[in-house]
């Protein structure tokens, strides 16, 4: 039943993801990566929230391999992270290069601490 619910996660958070992806970028017009920053900030949150869950003894199995492992695992994207890092910078936008490694490392970290924060809040 696991791999089933990886399965159903990963397509539904996958399909979640392209769709962001192609609706963020073209509502941003610009050659920097927006929809795989906004999917994977989105990403952090419910991982920090589940995670949050989890500190407090409430998170399934179930919940885990569907949401946290399936889901989120199709939502957010390193392999898309590093190739559009990768591509600013050969294309000589270095600039957002840097600023896309930074922007996401931070913004994740912090999204995945308010996700955490808030579940403490609701579950405490």
């Amino acid at each position: 039943m696991t791999p089933f619910l990886v399965a159903l996660g990963g397509a539904a958070g996958s399909v979640l993801r392209y769709l962001t992806d192609r609706k963020v970028q073209q509502w941003r017009g610009s050659s920097f990566p927006f929809g795989t920053l906004t999917v994977n900030i989105a990403g952090s949150f419910v991982l920090g929230f589940l995670s949050g869950w989890l500190l407090h003894g409430a998170e399934p199995a179930s919940v885990r391999a569907l949401v946290a492992v399936g889901f989120c695992g199709g939502l957010t994207t390193f392999s898309t992270f590093g190739y559009e890092t990768v591509r600013l910078f050969l294309e000589k936008t270095r600039r957002y290069a840097v600023v896309n490694v930074v922007a996401t490392v931070l913004a994740g970290l912090l999204s995945g601490v308010l996700g955490l924060w808030l579940a403490t809040a609701v579950f405490a």
